[in-house]
């Protein structure tokens, strides 16, 4: 199995790893790894690997029983099993994308409604609600999103077992996916701390240790998905 380095220095940019093996569909295992895979709306992280004497640039990264899978650009040869190798993140992507799942946290905090759906985007994101009625006031939500990233509040996060999960079902606020269960625990992303607590939920992507770092935030379309659905997109500013 591979070990997923992502979930415990989601601002770490390179590091050392040794090639596990390749999957049948040309996709490269490490036993430890840098990149995230794609899932639960984030995109798979993208960058390259480098070894004495070659490299090789990795378009997607995807999930497998084995563990994260690196995806080589089209034409890109696989390196030998037991290779030593550098990862290295293409980093502005992912930072955006830590940005943005974060700030989509604090949409379904300023939007206390079960969440349907989501997709982050370096550009723009978007988290689907069971909204009959859209809201009333679309810059008052803006107001109220930019507020709560303004606060620069801590995100942290911590493990529970599958049965504590079980105990405390309102802890999920996603209607469409539901956090991997089977491991025996699963993580938790908590948005400010003690009394500044503002959101805890299940997740296993990637965010930002503050909520400041996201920036200023602009709602853009909010769309009708359906009849009890509605669709806000998110875009970063800068």
């Amino acid at each position: 199995m591979s070990e997923a380095l992502y979930t415990k220095d989601a601002y770490l940019r390179d590091a050392p790893a040794r090639v596990l093996g390749h999957t049948e569909q040309g996709g490269v295992l490490l036993d430890h790894c840098l990149f995230y895979p794609r899932g639960g709306g984030q995109p798979g992280d993208t960058g390259r690997l480098n070894w004495k004497g070659g490299e090789m640039a990795v378009a997607n990264t995807v999930k497998s029983e084995e563990g994260p899978v690196l995806v080589p650009a089209e034409g890109e040869a696989l390196l030998p099993v037991g290779t030593e190798v550098t990862q290295r993140l293409d980093w502005d992507l992912r930072y955006r994308h830590m940005r943005m799942h974060t700030a989509l946290h604090l949409l379904s905090v300023v939007i206390p409604l079960p969440v349907t759906g989501g997709q982050i985007g370096a550009e723009k994101s978007r988290l689907d609600f069971a909204m009959e009625q859209p809201p009333e006031d679309k810059q008052a939500l803006e107001d109220a999103l930019n507020a709560l990233i303004a606060r620069d509040l801590s995100v942290t996060d911590q493990w529970i077992t599958d049965d504590e999960l079980s105990a405390n079902p309102s802890l999920v606020k996603t209607m469409s996916v539901q956090p991997p269960k089977g491991a025996g625990q699963v993580r938790l992303v908590r948005i400010g701390l003690d009394d500044e607590q503002i959101d805890l939920q299940p997740c296993g992507g990637t965010h930002v240790a503050r909520s400041g770092e996201i920036g200023k935030i602009r709602i853009g379309k909010i769309e009708k998905k359906g009849k009890l659905n509605r669709r806000v997109a998110l875009h970063l500013v800068d």
